[in-house]
């Protein structure tokens, strides 16, 4: 048996990284059966969801009880719609069998695997598990910080409109691995993302609008989130002046041709320039993200890097319940046929 176990392992050591992957996904799936896994997993979801009481997702009663099992979950009936319902009903889980595949996945988002590299150690096809992925970034992009404490610094960076995936483009050629665009600078094939990050780590990174930022985007973006205590430094651009004056606040202003990029020893934007270049250097790896998907992969982006990329099983257990609390009712179709606007 011995033997038999030392050769085993000298297979394996030969095997490629992800055949090595998919037995490491058995094993543990062998050793920790995905019945306890997912169940643990679904009763942690539901604690977290109704932390606040138990209440219908239809309508927001909370007069209801039990009625049954269906799949081997328990079913709920609210006394108010009188709609049944699960704990997974409007989560990204919702009429999934593959609780554990679930967990196998977003490990492989935190190691950066492609989507057909995931699709062998998970046993699910790539296709689906481009919508798995979706699904999920939907969900967890509806986080959001309340407000920000003292200096926000605010920059923007840019990318260049596409339409990766989609068929039929008849006002352009298509492009090849992201292209170029025919406009020097920043023009409106430009795809503006608004950053502003305070000194406690707090972040806002969602598309703007296409070209250059105006002070009405600032505003409808983080403009809820500001107060007469925070004081803004941006870069030069005329939006971020015009906007600090019209709402009273303290505001510095770095000037790239000037040579200072540190103001009283104190203000810079030298942390959301770090952000930008570190979203840059990691979206690489897709080789052009379509823009109506943008905003998922800055929310993904956002919480990996948080987290330092590290794939621990917290990490994966908290991308997944983070996920599970908000309302997703989005299927393959809707995904699909979305459309960008801003």
């Amino acid at each position: 048996m011995s033997k038999a176990f030392s050769n085993l392992l000298k297979y394996i050591d030969k095997l490629p990284h992800t055949k090595k992957e998919q037995v490491y996904q058995w094993v543990k799936r062998y050793v920790e059966p995905s019945s306890s896994v997912g169940g643990r997993l679904i009763n942690e979801m539901r604690e977290t969801r109704f932390k606040e009481g138990f209440e219908c997702p239809h309508c927001s009663s909370e007069h209801v009880v039990r009625f049954g099992k269906y799949n081997g979950r328990q079913r709920y009936r609210c006394k108010c719609c009188n709609k049944t319902f699960t704990d997974t009903t409007n989560t990204v889980l919702f009429r999934t069998r593959k609780g554990n595949e679930w967990i196998t996945f977003v490990d492989c988002m935190f190691k950066g695997y492609s989507l057909r590299k995931s699709a062998e150690i998970v046993g699910v096809t790539w296709v689906t598990l481009f919508y798995w992925r979706h699904k999920l970034l939907n969900a967890l992009k509806q986080m959001d910080i309340e407000h920000f404490d003292g200096i926000v610094e605010i920059d923007e960076t840019y990318f260049l409109y596409s339409q990766k995936g989609q068929r039929g483009i008849i006002d352009r050629k298509p492009r090849k691995r992201g292209g170029k665009s025919k406009h020097r600078g920043i023009s409106h094939e430009q795809v503006c993302v608004l950053v502003a990050r305070d000194r406690t780590k707090a972040t806002v990174s969602k598309v703007a609008c296409m070209g250059r930022i105006v002070k009405t985007k600032v505003d409808s973006l983080i403009g809820s989130k500001l107060s007469n205590e925070n004081v803004l430094v941006t870069d030069a651009w005329r939006a971020y002046k015009t906007y600090a004056k019209e709402k009273g606040l303290e505001h510095y202003r770095i000037k790239s041709d000037g040579g200072k990029h540190v103001i009283k020893g104190l203000y810079h934007i030298q942390n959301v320039n770090g952000l930008h270049s570190r979203l840059n250097q990691w979206i690489d790896r897709f080789k052009g993200v379509a823009t109506k998907y943008l905003d998922n992969y800055l929310a993904w982006f956002l919480f990996v890097d948080s987290r330092s990329n590290e794939s621990t099983k917290q990490h994966i257990k908290e991308f997944l319940l983070t996920s599970f609390v908000f309302e997703m009712t989005d299927t393959y179709d809707s995904l699909r046929l979305s459309k960008f606007s801003v």
